[in-house]
């Protein structure tokens, strides 16, 4: 197996491509990255930085892969950990503490945004939705956690801390999520950027979760821009290395989103609809190219969607969805227009526009959901959907839809 810096190189190369080393797919490897800096590439990654005091970890893991991440980690330090700062308060990121207490035989201080409480309370409040996302998203069968670890220490929006001889330099940025945290690491010229940098178009428009801030995160990727890192360790995906490839990705990640964001602004306040500025919107080009900006994971349509709803609340224009009728109803309605439900589920069996046949076979299940033919048209017909979409997102609630 390659290196993770010889990996990263075949990535940015073209050499090896990006959908077929899925930043969501965990590696399951720990490298030194920089002088006393070591990375263990998982679901999602921990960075951690050994100090005259004891490790200091930058994020600790995922509720499913803490234990195995931090036997990963063991491979490679073996200082017992002093503090640990999270980058956000999701799922992947912030488990594991209690681990590294046990073998420490010590409490570990953790370090967090003043917004992830409000997170844990969230979650709490909707357990049984997260559930459900999981289950689209990731096709997993793991219940969503109900208790959360409490951070020690609150910080708003700048904290620099120094431990065991070493600074670590905390900033907040609403990116991806309200509370995130991207660390800069001098002494090791490394930047650690959490789900801000996923190798893959920036998660800012998930369908099935809250509000993603598209403006705010290219603003945080040009200042961590200017600090010249050697090495970038993302939350997902491997690390990227050398100051120019380190640039040049944060830089393109910031004009990709500013460019979508510029894009929706200027139609907004030209009063154009959410369909004519989904058929409007595109991401640069050149930029949709690179290989850490490929729509695997998010994509930019539903960033585009994100936008609106940030800017413009959530009805999309057109005045017959400000109070529409039930879907039953119209579907019921449409299918006696058309014949009946069977003709509907006919014709989007027939046509080449594949949201177009999803379109039509949803309407034709809704007007007669118990119909055996057209429960196995509709399997089909998303089937064949989740197998053609390239972004996890989509693959995930297409492929619900089939099951």
């Amino acid at each position: 197996m390659p290196t993770l810096r010889e990996h990263s190189a075949d990535l940015m190369s073209g050499k090896v491509a990006i959908d077929d080393a899925h930043p969501m797919q965990p590696r399951l490897v720990a490298e030194e990255v920089a002088s006393r800096s070591y990375f263990v590439a998982s679901f999602a990654n921990v960075t951690a930085f050994d100090t005259d005091a004891g490790l200091v970890l930058v994020d600790t893991g995922s509720f499913v892969l803490a234990d195995r991440t931090r036997e990963l980690l063991r491979g490679v330090v073996a200082a017992p950990a002093h503090t640990a700062i999270w980058t956000h308060g999701h799922v992947d990121h912030c488990f594991g503490v209690e681990g590294y207490e046990e073998e420490a035989g010590r409490h570990v201080h953790v370090i967090a945004h003043e917004a992830v409480p409000r997170r844990f309370e969230r979650y709490r409040l909707t357990r049984g939705y997260n559930d459900r996302i999981n289950a689209r998203q990731f096709q997993t069968k793991a219940p969503f956690p109900g208790e959360f670890r409490a951070p020690d220490e609150l910080y708003d929006e700048r904290r620099s801390v120094d431990i065991g001889g070493r600074r670590f330099e905390l900033h907040h940025a609403l990116g991806e999520t309200d509370d995130a945290t991207w660390v800069w690491v001098p002494d090791a010229g490394t930047l650690c950027a959490g789900d801000l940098v996923i190798w893959a178009s920036p998660n800012c428009g998930n369908p099935q979760k809250v509000q993603r801030y598209p403006r705010e995160w290219a603003k945080a990727l040009r200042e961590m821009a200017a600090y010249g890192a050697e090495v970038l360790c993302p939350g997902h995906g491997v690390p990227i290395y050398g100051a120019a490839n380190v640039h040049r990705l944060l830089d393109d990640t910031a004009s990709y989103l500013e460019s979508l964001v510029d894009q929706v602004v200027t139609l907004l306040n030209r009063g154009a609809s959410l369909d004519d500025i989904l058929a409007a919107v595109k991401p640069p080009a050149e930029l949709a190219t690179r290989p850490y900006l490929a729509p695997i994971y998010d994509e930019p349509e539903f960033v585009v969607r994100n936008l609106c709803r940030l800017y413009g609340g959530w009805w999309d224009g057109n005045p017959a969805h400000l109070k529409p009728p039930r879907e039953a109803d119209l579907a019921r309605e449409l299918a006696g227009l058309a014949g009946g439900a069977a003709k509907l589920a006919e014709r989007a069996g027939a046509v080449d526009d594949p949201r177009l046949a999803c379109e039509l076979i949803e309407m034709a299940y809704r007007a007669a959901p118990d119909d055996p033919a057209i429960q196995s048209a509709r399997k089909a017909i998303y089937a064949a959907r989740a197998k053609a979409e390239r972004s996890l997102m989509a693959r995930g609630v297409y492929a619900w839809a089939a099951r």
